[in-house]
């Protein structure tokens, strides 16, 4: 009888033992390596993140944006570190020089063509798990935004060029396109 294959479990010291400009992110424990983004991935990084962070000005917030790459230790093991498109984070005390330790409340992630299910399921469930508030979905090939609003147990699709309301913030939306 063949004995079985015991899986390797990496931790956060393995991430941060990548050659330099090799991005990956852990989740409990394996390791999924990271293709550099599109042209159309950062336009709509760079748009979202800067009207978010305009409407936090203009209203005196308290959050702040941070876009990839940045590190969110989402649980408090070393098998777990994700990189999100777009992290908002309200707590400051959850926050050091090496990124946020817990989970953001707003977490926005656009999918690439190689990374579909780790958006739309295996980050779905572990933001989801971790506590984090709010989940988008931008899907540039579809041009569709999911939302997961966690508190609510709601989950809504809006089409490119729709006004996408944010749960965390009464009375503002985002139109992505």
């Amino acid at each position: 009888m063949d004995a079985l294959r015991k899986e390797e479990v990496y931790t956060i010291e393995n991430i941060y033992a990548l050659p330099e400009g090799e991005r990956a992110e852990l989740i409990d424990g394996k390791i999924y390596y990271m293709a550099p983004p599109n042209t159309r991935h950062q336009r709509l990084l760079n748009y979202i993140s800067t009207e978010i962070n305009m409407y936090i000005r203009a209203n005196g917030g308290g959050c702040e944006v941070f876009p990839a790459p940045f590190a969110v230790f989402l649980n408090q093991d070393d098998i777990n570190y994700v990189e999100p498109d777009i992290s908002v984070i309200c707590n400051p005390s959850m926050l050091d020089d090496k990124g946020c330790h817990g989970a953001p409340d707003w977490v926005i992630e656009i999918v690439s063509p190689g990374n579909k299910p780790m958006d739309y399921f295996t980050k779905l469930f572990k933001y989801r798990a971790a506590g984090v508030r709010e989940y988008w979905i931008v899907d540039p090939a579809k041009e569709m935004v999911m939302v997961y609003r966690f508190e609510k147990e709601t989950m809504e699709e809006y089409s490119f060029g729709e006004d996408v309301p944010v749960g965390i913030y009464e009375g503002f939306s985002i139109k992505v396109q």
